[in-house]
């Protein structure tokens, strides 16, 4: 279904999932006006260009700009739908930090007008919605705002998360379900009229804070069970098994099915999402804490693995293969690849070598440590020593004839075809 043309929707921030959002609802036929604090972002969209890798994303946002169905500013432009899609990161202490939602809130107040919907689509700690809806009623008292007056309310609010993979945000956010929670149920069914316009999947409506906590319970799922995939493979590599074959037959059980272990946990989503549930119910969330603990302790058993194994050959030139923290993607966000391999290059400075083919340059943890960013071939022709942190396609296509005689830590198990350590190969197969 195509929006309605004469409908002005401002996205504020256009990172990860609000440059997608954007681009697809201008698609649609609607107004968009991509709002973000970045001049550089705002030039490079308005240019009809891209600032993150994503498939297909430059081809559509290069469309839709140029028709004029989007433009981005860093000023808040009036409109009939207005989508926050700004970060929420956590403190070291692992504390949610709503401060970008609620700045996005006082940019719009101003701007509102009786029937406008806002919806919120930053993953946040449950009842932040609500708290957008206060901090609006405090701002605009002319207007009447839903859970803050009788009757029926001037304005629309409403939560509704995105459930996206990277690599495939475009297919997803029109594919996937969506669930839409409103402080009313009135303002749950206006922004199921909204999003139905452009999403092909299931549109379910539900309260603001149970889909809030949806989110928040999708990731902490998969952060539970990666854990459990995490702790395993040390407590094989402690006994001397291969974590890796021993999942295999697991997984033949038919009600079986455990994920594979890595390096530990990544990305803006499952890395940070469990934190804001365990904030929320600290007396009640032991578990979901336990596997946050287990995904982070991970990460530092595989940079003391990798630091013992540098140690023990001096003169080898490493090469750390992959930053992201998923494959196939650019995204550098919470990942332990970074971490890592950073600790390498801190310690070790030029003995250690990147090779990252979704990057230009080296991120700001390498900085100073001499470290250098170099291409696939060059490391298979001048590194001894190959740390695998990411499963990118291009590193599944070497042969085992072109890395047969390296020293190899696979954090991943991508090399299943090479023997392990204990059977007297250079594989060290990480746990």
């Amino acid at each position: 279904m195509l929006i309605d043309s004469e409908q002005k929707v401002t996205v504020l921030g256009l990172g990860y999932i609000g440059l997608p959002t954007a681009a697809l609802i201008a698609r649609s036929g609607s107004k968009v006006t991509g709002i973000d604090v970045s001049r550089h972002v705002v030039d490079t969209v308005n240019s009809g260009k891209v600032h993150i890798e994503e498939v297909d994303l430059d081809g559509l946002v290069q469309g839709v700009v140029s028709r004029g169905t989007l433009v981005a500013s860093t000023e808040v432009a009036s409109a009939d739908v207005f989508v926050i899609a700004v970060p929420t990161p956590h403190d070291e202490e692992h504390r949610p930090d709503i401060g970008h939602v609620l700045s996005a809130a006082r940019a719009i107040a101003p701007k509102l007008q009786a029937g406008n919907l806002v919806i919120l689509e930053s993953t946040s700690p449950v009842g932040t919605t609500e708290r957008v809806a206060a901090l609006l009623a405090e701002l605009r008292p002319d207007l009447k705002i839903p859970g803050a007056c009788t009757g029926a309310a001037d304005i629309f609010v409403a939560y509704c998360p995105e459930r996206v993979l990277p690599g495939r945000i475009l297919v997803e956010l029109v594919d996937n379900d969506r669930c839409i929670g409103g402080i009313t149920p009135r303002c749950a069914r206006r922004a199921m009229t909204f999003y139905r316009q452009f999403v092909r999947g299931a549109c379910v409506t539900t309260s603001a804070r149970a889909a809030e906590m949806v989110k928040l319970v999708e990731n902490s799922y998969r952060d539970v069970n990666i854990a459990f995939a995490n702790e395993l493979s040390m407590m094989a590599e402690h006994m001397g098994v291969d974590v890796w074959e021993v999942i295999r037959l697991a997984n033949r059980h038919p009600r079986v099915s455990i994920l594979q272990p890595g390096p530990g946990v990544g990305g803006h989503c499952i890395a940070v999402d469990p934190w804001f549930l365990v904030h929320g119910a600290p007396d009640h969330s032991q578990l979901i804490r336990t596997a946050r603990e287990v995904n982070l302790a991970k990460t530092a058993h595989v940079i003391g693995a990798a630091e013992m194994l540098v140690s023990q050959h001096p003169e080898a030139r490493v090469a750390c293969l992959g930053l992201a923290f998923k494959p196939n993607i650019d995204d550098f966000r919470e990942s332990p690849a970074v971490e890592v391999a950073a600790a390498l290059a801190r310690r070790f400075g030029q003995q250690i070598r990147i090779v990252e083919p979704y990057a230009r340059g080296l991120p700001m943890e390498f900085a100073g440590t001499g470290a250098e960013l170099i291409d696939l071939d060059t490391a298979l022709a001048q590194c001894d020593l190959l740390i695998v942190l990411v499963d990118h396609d291009l590193f599944k296509s070497i042969p085992i004839e072109e890395r047969g005689d390296k020293i190899v830590y696979d954090t991943r198990g991508l090399w299943l075809d090479q023997p392990s350590a204990a059977n007297g190969s250079r594989l060290h197969r990480a746990a």
